[in-house]
This record gives structure tokens, sequence and C-alpha cells, in this order.
């Protein structure tokens, strides 16, 4: 029998918000646990406020790598030139991973009754796989399946063949192909191109609607470390408009740089005033926006955007984002989502038009 009800497995400040969320609407009494991966984000005193917070009751940290990190996985993925060498080797390739992986784990996740796993196409997903762990999927970020489906890309060419071989439990496959994949829960199926047959849908909406005073002041306690600080940087002159822009971690630094540069460039004059902007700084971008945009206001990384819905009397004129889907954002005037057409500029377009090559 189970010893424990939940635990929730995150690899981004945006996972551990989700699983918040997610404990607020289950709300049955019990306390989950919380495991944080380092491998993609540097999660930093949120460790200790998540510690301290009322929200979960043990927090883990997951010291999970990526493959490249093992030369014998690196062999493992080069191509043989034939698709039965190849799935030969995939076979090995999910099992060596999940054997890996194994050692890191910090806990027996057998002893929970559900098991929740943001992005399981990371190597917790083959160490499920490989030990026959049923666990629930959710989707990495908001509506990401329906603007870049990560199963059918990386799995493109014979797709079906792969498909059937996860649900045997032979190799493994993210976003509910998975063998012990309950389900795969998502923002809004209605969206997606090819839905599984076991997607679940719970719409975030319903997860924020509902929140309550006490609740919203957890969120910011967790995700803030310094709320009066956020606040005396918001504070802009009343005389000029407005410009947040949201950074990612796009293309290589350089690049990176022009693309944040061309969007100031674009939208800091708003209504013929000159903005004052604000850059909000992606929790897994590392570029050095305080040394290269000295006249800009920056807000760090270490919190998710979404944090700023909950900061009362909040608002910009303007919000700019590349990627980032803007639906959950209530505190801006007016959005603009640039896309792949804008990206286009900048790299060659089968980098990041992904689904059209499915």
């Amino acid at each position: 029998m189970p010893e424990k009800s939940r635990v929730y497995i995150c690899h981004t400040f945006y996972h551990v918000y989700i699983a918040c969320l997610k404990e607020f609407y289950i709300n049955d009494g019990a306390k989950a646990d919380l495991i944080l991966s380092k491998m993609s984000s540097r999660f930093g005193s949120l460790v200790d406020r998540a510690k301290e917070s009322p929200i979960f009751d043990n927090i883990y940290e997951f010291d999970e790598k990526e493959y490249t990190e093992f030369p014998d996985l690196v062999e493992l993925k080069k191509d043989t030139g034939n698709i039965v060498g190849n799935m030969i080797k995939r076979i090995r390739y999910c099992k060596m991973l999940a054997k890996h992986t194994e050692a890191a784990v910090p806990v027996d996740l057998r002893k929970y009754s559900d098991i929740y796993v943001f992005c399981d196409s990371d190597p917790i997903g083959y160490y499920l796989n490989y030990r026959k762990i049923r666990y629930h999927a959710v989707e990495d970020g908001l509506n990401c399946i329906a603007f870049y489906d990560t199963a059918r890309y990386d799995n493109r060419g014979a797709f079906k063949i792969k498909a059937l071989m996860a649900s045997l439990g032979l190799i493994h496959m993210q976003n509910g192909y998975g063998r012990y994949c309950i389900d795969m829960e998502v923002n809004d199926i209605s969206m997606l191109k090819y839905p599984t047959k076991n997607m679940v849908e719970l719409p975030r909406e319903r997860l924020t609607e509902r929140l309550t005073s006490d609740e919203k002041n957890m969120l910011i306690k967790l995700f803030i470390s310094n709320l009066d600080e956020l606040k005396e940087k918001l504070r802009t002159s009343p005389n000029a408009p407005t410009l947040l822009v949201l950074t990612e971690p796009l293309c290589d630094m350089e690049t990176r740089e022009r693309i944040f540069k061309d969007i100031i460039g674009m939208y800091h004059v708003i209504d013929g005033k000159e903005a004052t902007v604000i850059l909000k700084q992606h929790p897994r971008d590392y570029l050095d926006y305080k040394k290269l945009f000295p006249d800009t206001v920056l807000l760090d990384g270490t919190f998710p955007m979404e944090m700023l819905n909950y900061i009362e009397g909040l608002s910009f004129d303007l919000l700019v984002s590349v990627y980032t889907q803007l639906d959950s954002i209530k505190f801006a005037k007016e959005k603009i989502l640039l896309n792949d057409d804008f990206m286009d500029k900048y790299e060659a377009p089968e980098i990041h038009r992904q689904n059209e090559a499915i």
C-alpha cells in the first residue's frame, strides 16, 4: 500500500506554480511532496522558501542529468543508418538512461498514490518506464503541445511503430504515449491536432479563478523573496507608458541579445511617448541583461511571470513576448505575441517550425 498521497516532480518555476494550483484545487487535507530537478533550472532560494511554505510537506532536490553527461548514452544516440539498428539502440538507450538516473532519484516513488511529472521527456520519464511505475504526465507549459508537439516531432519517421513500442514499454515516449503513463493533463484539448486517448483536460483558468486571498499570498511568499523590493522596481513615472518584454532562452547568446534589442527598438514608443522598458527575465535565460540593457528595469528570473497577476493594482500598457503564451496574463492592457514569423528573421525556420515537420 502507498504510504503517501502524491508527489510533484518539477523542472521549472512554472511547474512548481502549477503544482501549487493543483494542490489548492485538490484540497483533500493531505500534503503532497515536491521534487525539484536541478537539470533545467536554478531554483536557488526557492528551495528554502518551499520548505517553510505550508503548501507542501517534504521538499527534495533531484540531481537529474542530461544524457550528454554519459559517454555510453551519447554513443547510443548515433544513427546506424537503418531503422532496425536504430530501434535496437533506442531500446538500450532507454534502459541505460533509466539506470543512470536511478541513483539520483531522491525518494522511493512507489510509496506515493499519485505521481505528477512535468516534462516526462526528461530522464525521470525513462526511469518510471523502466521501473514500471505508473504516473500522471502534466504539460510542460501552457498549451505547449499545441505549438510544439514534441512526441510527434521527436519520433517523426515510423511514428506508429515507435508509439506501439512505447505502449508495450519497450521504449519511452513522452506526453501520454508511454505504457505506464496513466493520463496526460493539458489545459485545452480542443487546441490539439493529435490528442491521445488518455489525455485529460484541466483548464488553468479553473485553477486560478477559485484562488482565495490566502492562497494568493502563499504563492507570493513562495516565489518572491522580497515583495517590497519588487514593488519598488515597478514604481515608474506616472507620465510614461510602460512596456514589459518577456525574455526567453532563444538561439545563441549573441543572437538573443539582438532579438531583444530589436524588440525594444520596435515597441519602446507607445502612443507617441517614450515608454519605461521593463524586462522580465525568463528563469532559464542566463543572458546578462543587467549589463547589456542598463537603461531598462530588470525583473529577475527567480519567479514565474504569473506572480505579477497577484500584485494588486499592477498594470502595464504593453506586453511583448516571442513564444511565451499570454492567455493567463491579466496585468497588461495590450499583449503582443510575435511567434514564428518574427523568429524567421533570426534563425532557420525549420528550427522553430517543428509542427510543420510532423
